[in-house]
């Protein structure tokens, strides 16, 4: 089993807490919370088998938040000493006192059950920082070489992102939590061009980015090999493949597709401080207001959406989040009803949702930026008994299978919205017959999600997701897990990109 880096393990993390904590209550802050952090990330890039870039770069320091006098503050160094642990909680009773003017009404949190001294580690076999860079470089090179010598393969783009990320918590109720998350993102492009008509083409793999460790590239959780031997024809059917003609097509989408529309149009959808209004004025607000919370029809009863940090391998998976709250599972649409938000412990108080207990969704992405409300593994739940890929494209006559994502267009309200993918095979009276290509399906969220007819088995679910999931004024990045099973849509409209393009 992995253990916490002991490197981080001897940096004086219960002696600064200690100090930081100690002076808050001498300043009078009802509430008191210092995270020391350290996240290193790695990246490695190739070009047609040659190495491009590599680097290997840490975000360490650590950070004391308050609540004084009914408002917040926070105050974030990288000084690693007792004086200087102390001076951030000056510094953070400071900017409550500042802020105190700007509260709509003091801050009261959701409690929550004190958890002394706990350790927790992600799911993973191999620290990829223990493996050699020449080990890391080989692996992307001979995989890349292989797509190379296939036929119609012209270039090919190899990249690998890993992370570490360590943190230390502790608040003046008494929690104290150590952490450790490692995860990991290889992809492979391949390049066909065609000289005589000045085009080229693409195609990705599509092994999602997960919460495992280098085993993930030599065969545990995917099967790289396989996929680097497929891809190849694939990408020649596509690059010879005509375009889609517009009109209402079925649809049944693979998860290596539906995933990205369930983080844009589910995910920040159900974020509680976006459907408050708390996010207007930079990434917009939702069309899912809390005003509708056990009345919204937000698709078909087919439809069952769970957030979750304690996915295993999820890139949102934690043991507590950045608040001190345990990790867990709950319901965000359960029969096509929306039944839930992702919250933090300040909006539970608030609105009372959950019982009245944060569900665990408080990050932040380095001890310089504040926790805020972020995204759980928000996973649509397959059918139990539900059916294969190759069943769910039985029973359509003329429509589409979507595969791998690509791009993606979303209003401001999450309502609205359009998205393309990598591979589009023709579906006629039950069958595979072919690709095209230039395919974007386009909908609302309701009735998008309300034309699923239904959704396959556990055996076609697949956790995807992505590591830069945007959010925040100072802007933060979190990495974000969404399973989903394939699934099947009736009649929705499809349009042709290079015709829309005017090309």
């Amino acid at each position: 089993m992995p253990e916490i880096d002991p490197s981080f393990l001897a940096l004086p993390a219960r002696e600064l807490a200690a100090a930081a904590l100690a002076r808050a209550g001498e300043l009078g802050a009802e509430r008191a919370e210092f995270r020391l952090a350290r996240v290193r990330t790695a990246q490695i890039s190739l070009r047609d088998g040659r190495l491009e870039g590599s680097s290997d770069a840490e975000d360490a320091g650590l950070s004391v938040r308050v609540v004084h006098r009914g408002a917040w503050g926070f105050a974030s160094g990288i000084a690693r000493t007792v004086a200087a642990a102390r001076q951030l909680a000056d510094q953070a009773v400071a900017t409550a006192e500042l802020s105190r003017g700007l509260r709509a009404a003091p801050v009261v949190l959701a409690p929550e059950p004190v958890y002394p001294d706990v350790t927790w580690i992600s799911s993973y076999d191999i620290d990829p920082f223990d493996v050699p860079e020449a080990e890391r470089v080989g692996r992307l090179r001979e995989l890349s070489e292989r797509l190379l010598a296939a036929d119609g393969v012209d270039h090919v783009d190899a990249a690998l992102m890993h992370v570490r990320e360590n943190t230390f918590y502790a608040d003046t109720a008494g929690t104290t939590t150590t952490q450790q998350r490692v995860r990991i993102h290889p992809a492979f492009t391949a390049v066909n061009v065609d000289r005589g008509a000045g085009a080229f083409s693409s195609m990705r793999t599509l092994a999602p980015p997960t919460g495992r460790g280098w085993e993930y590239l030599t065969g545990t959780g995917w099967d790289f090999d396989t996929e680097i031997a497929e891809l190849p024809a694939l990408l020649r059917d596509h690059a010879k493949a005509p375009g889609v003609e517009p009109g209402r097509y079925d649809l049944v989408i693979d998860p290596s597709n539906l995933w990205l529309t369930i983080h844009e149009s589910i995910g920040h959808a159900t974020e509680l401080d976006r459907a408050l209004g708390y996010e207007a004025a930079y990434a917009g607000t939702s069309f899912a207001t809390p005003d509708k919370l056990g009345t919204l029809r937000y698709g078909s009863p087919a439809m069952v959406v769970t957030g979750d940090r304690t996915a295993e391998h999820g890139g949102a998976t934690v043991g507590w989040d950045d608040e001190g709250v345990a990790a867990q599972r709950f319901d965000i649409v359960r029969d096509g009803v929306l039944v839930g938000y992702q919250l933090n412990r300040q909006m539970a108080a608030e609105t009372g949702m959950n019982a009245g207990r944060s569900n665990g969704c408080a990050y932040a992405d380095s001890a310089g930026h504040i926790a805020l409300q972020r995204m759980a593994n928000v996973s649509l739940q397959p059918d139990p008994a539900g059916p294969g890929t190759e069943e769910l494209i039985s029973r359509v006559e003329r429509g589409i299978y979507v595969v791998g994502d690509r791009s993606w267009s979303i209003d401001m309200q999450r309502y609205n919205f359009q998205f393309t993918g990598q591979q589009f095979h023709r579906i006629e009276n039950g069958r595979l017959a072919g690709q095209v290509r230039d395919v974007a399906y386009q909908a609302t969220t309701t009735d998008f999600w309300g034309s699923m007819e239904a959704v396959g088995g556990p055996a076609t679910y697949v956790l995807g997701g992505a590591f830069n999931c945007g959010k925040g004024q100072p802007g933060q990045v979190a990495a974000v897990s969404h399973g989903c099973p394939s699934a099947l849509f009736r009649d929705v409209n499809v349009l042709n990109t290079r015709a829309e393009a005017g090309k």
